[in-house]
């Protein structure tokens, strides 16, 4: 597979619309190989414009009642750090800025051995997949809040079982969109869409997700530490979960994995981690206890061993390395719809 590029670079708006004449938009191109990519643009000097494109359909990031949308991405923003591009960092990725390294740091500070959040995190999502493809045969996949792409990414794992499994992305992170565009192209059966996957009812009536899921035949749904960075009420992520629950057909597989807060002596260290990242440019996380997290399944029929730490789900063998802070602070699981 080719190698994927993608670079930001600023332009001067000339034409009519928007951005309006003599405006400075930031555009990323990402290719692999060639310059035809994919193109995201922003108004930087008044506010994100919506706008349309042929390629990633309709993105709607500001004006109006929508600057107080807290879940809005922070786009192509060099001063702020992405929840993406801090993940794509920590993972050993190279598409992140300075201000996402230093997040990192921050955290780093406060548990050094965070980055094993990330890793085992990436670990479930190639486990809970490979049981999917394996055990259940199931063969299509929505991945919400997909991040950047990297190794064994959920398509590349389903196939390598079940060759025509078709997967859907979703993120509404601009870095991610235009690199995953480009990098997605090659395979006929995955799509990446550009959404808020806290707003349920615009990702199931994408047509993309209409088109190329058969929502008559059981659905694999991931929703992989992505939920404890819901800016809301806390109880609004139980009722995000309730609306994709609801709409999968009966068969259907939902995979979780949150921040735990453990309720035991780890709980100092975790509320830490959790000052670091709140003193941060992520803005805070919300993090869950281990009722709390079962609670985000609506009553599914959890496949034992039901939520536990993610270390402990159905895990490649011994665990022969120390188990640290950061082993202990995420949990997940995976449960199946009637």
């Amino acid at each position: 597979m080719s190698d994927i590029t993608c670079e930001a670079v600023e332009v001067l708006c000339v034409g009519a619309g928007q951005p309006a004449v003599g405006a400075v938009s930031r555009i990323v191109l990402c290719h692999a190989g060639s310059l035809s990519g994919v193109l995201r643009r922003f108004d930087e000097v008044t506010r994100v414009s919506d706008f349309a494109d042929p390629i990633l359909g309709r993105h709607r990031m500001a004006s109006g009642a929508d600057d107080l949308d807290l879940n809005r991405p922070v786009g192509i923003d060099p001063n702020r750090a992405s929840v993406a591009r801090v993940y794509d960092y920590m993972l050993g990725g190279k598409d992140n800025y300075e201000v996402d390294r230093t997040t990192y740091q921050q955290m780093a500070t406060a548990l050094p051995e965070v980055v094993d959040v990330a890793r085992e995190n990436r670990a479930f999502l190639t486990r809970a997949v490979r049981f999917i493809a394996r055990q259940t045969r199931i063969t299509q996949y929505l991945d919400c809040g997909s991040g950047l792409p990297t190794a064994d990414n959920i398509h590349q794992v389903a196939q390598r079982h079940e060759r025509d499994s078709k997967v859907v992305y979703v993120d509404n992170d601009p870095v991610v969109i235009a690199h995953g565009q480009a990098l997605l192209a090659e395979n006929e059966f995955t799509a990446f869409i550009d959404g808020d996957i806290f707003q349920p009812r615009s990702i199931l009536d994408h047509p993309v997700v209409g088109q190329h899921l058969d929502w008559t035949e059981p659905i694999a749904l991931f929703q992989l530490a992505t939920l404890h960075h819901h800016k809301g009420e806390r109880h609004q992520a139980a009722e995000v979960m309730g609306e994709y629950i609801d709409a999968l057909p009966s068969g259907s597989y939902v995979a979780i994995s949150h921040l735990l807060d453990p309720e035991s002596e780890d709980s100092a260290v975790a509320s830490q981690l959790s000052d670091a990242v709140a003193r941060g440019s992520l803005g805070g996380a919300t993090w869950r206890t281990h009722d709390e997290i079962t609670e985000l399944f609506h009553g599914l029929e959890l496949v034992p061993p039901g939520v536990v730490e993610l270390m402990h789900w159905w895990p490649d063998g011994p665990k022969l390395t120390p188990t640290t802070v950061a082993h202990r602070i995420i949990a997940g699981g995976v449960a199946r719809k009637p």
